[in-house]
């Protein structure tokens, strides 16, 4: 194990916390962002449902991007962007302003978001052992980090861009300052793969279908927490503002703890059982949250939600590059959409059943598909299948030309 990589996988984590702690400051805020700017119910779910349509543009762009520049350049410059545009969302006055700033954090962070798992999965092929969930668990922290930063913001009462802009300051120049020991892994175990699986692997899309459903249903779970938790504590539940940033931190606090402890369960167990289990833990969060006859009781169930659904990202990143090993940074980018699409589904699914049923029976859809992942769990095992399930081998041709992908 060399210097190198021990450096990459170390600024790559303190990266994915950086992220945590920005999307929390965002998403844990919402109410006030809505105050601050006068966003009604009804368009709020607009202003939400616009940020992953964009983070979607972007991790599109991604894909193409890094034929020409590494994946560890687009990463270091388009985290700036991210913060920046967050300090823009507390900062602004009008519905305009906001509306450029969410569209500034949405494109970049499409961006980052993609380029962060290729480096992710780049460098889980290095060590060659399980570690992206690691990864994912700094972003809990960062999260847990931005929630408790939120919470102070809502109970001292401060402006929007007075919690943001020392958050940035901090921020910005150690993410830039980190960013010069990421690792691409491009001369090592990445090239080996691509050898390996010979030259112009193409993505698959029928293969890796599997994995984008398995993603969008996880992130309208990580969703529904992100952009309801809050609001739900408060206008069902009963709780204070303040005591409505509590949730997300929950969630984030009980994600960083299965993170922490998942590289180890894959390890032993498999990352089939891992994601077995993940699912059914959180579809019992869900029922939870619906059934929660009060807000503490409505918190248990955002507590099992973490523990639950904190495994099955990471894991869906990690299979997308076992299963495309010459052409990871492809698959990476084009599984990373349905990070999106969850997120465009969930927002807006859960809002508009709240309003024409109940917050509390919403609660009960993403439950429901959540337990989808039990159906293709099997596409997480370490050596998948890909051509087995009645799909034909296909023809080294067929792969040199991609006439099956996207």
């Amino acid at each position: 194990m060399t210097d190198v990589l021990r450096r990459g996988r170390a600024s790559l984590a303190f990266g994915f916390l950086v992220q945590g702690v920005a999307f929390a400051l965002l998403v844990t805020r919402i109410p006030a962002i809505q105050d601050r700017y006068g966003v009604s119910d009804a368009l709020l779910p607009a202003f939400l449902a616009a940020v992953p349509i964009l983070a979607g543009v972007g991790s599109v762009t991604t894909e193409r991007l890094v034929k020409r520049v590494r994946p560890s350049r687009l990463l270091r410059w388009s985290q700036p962007v991210v913060l920046l545009a967050l300090l823009g969302v507390g900062a602004g006055e009008r519905m305009v302003e906001l509306a450029v700033a969410l569209a500034a954090f949405g494109l970049a962070v499409g961006v980052l978001d993609a380029s962060m798992n290729m480096l992710g999965v780049s460098l889980q092929r290095s060590y060659g052992r399980s570690i992206m969930l690691s990864f994912h668990a700094a972003y809990s922290l960062g999260g847990i980090v931005g929630a408790s930063l939120a919470w102070v913001g809502a109970h001292w009462h401060l402006a929007l861009w007075v919690s943001y802009l020392p958050v940035v300051l901090v921020l910005l120049p150690a993410v830039l300052v980190g960013s010069r020991w990421y690792a691409d892994d491009r001369g090592g175990a990445a090239a080996e793969a691509e050898e390996t699986a010979g030259e112009g692997q193409a993505v698959v899309f029928k293969w890796l279908l599997p994995l984008c459903l398995v993603m969008t249903v996880a992130y309208i779970g990580d969703s529904t927490v992100s952009n309801w938790s809050a609001k739900y504590l408060q206008d069902v539940l009963g709780s204070s503002e303040q005591m409505a940033t509590v949730p997300y931190n929950v969630y984030m606090v009980t994600t960083l703890l299965g993170r922490a402890l998942g590289d180890l369960g894959v390890r032993r167990f498999g990352a089939v059982a891992v994601v077995r289990g993940g699912a059914l833990v959180a579809a019992g969060g869900f029922a939870v949250v619906a059934a929660a006859p009060g807000a503490w009781v409505g918190m248990l169930g955002f507590t099992l939600l973490g523990l639950g659904l904190c495994v099955l990202v990471p894991q869906t990143f990690a299979a997308a590059g076992r299963l495309f090993p010459g052409a990871s940074d492809a698959a990476v980018a084009r599984l990373n959409v349905f990070n999106y699409v969850g997120f465009l589904i969930g927002s807006p699914l859960v809002g508009a059943l709240g309003d024409v049923w109940s917050y509390r029976g919403a609660m009960l859809v993403p439950m429901v598909l959540v337990l989808v992942t039990l159906v293709y769990a099997r596409s997480f095992a370490a050596q998948p299948d890909r051509y087995g399930g009645g799909h034909e081998r296909p023809r080294t041709a067929d792969v040199g030309r991609g006439s099956n992908g996207l």
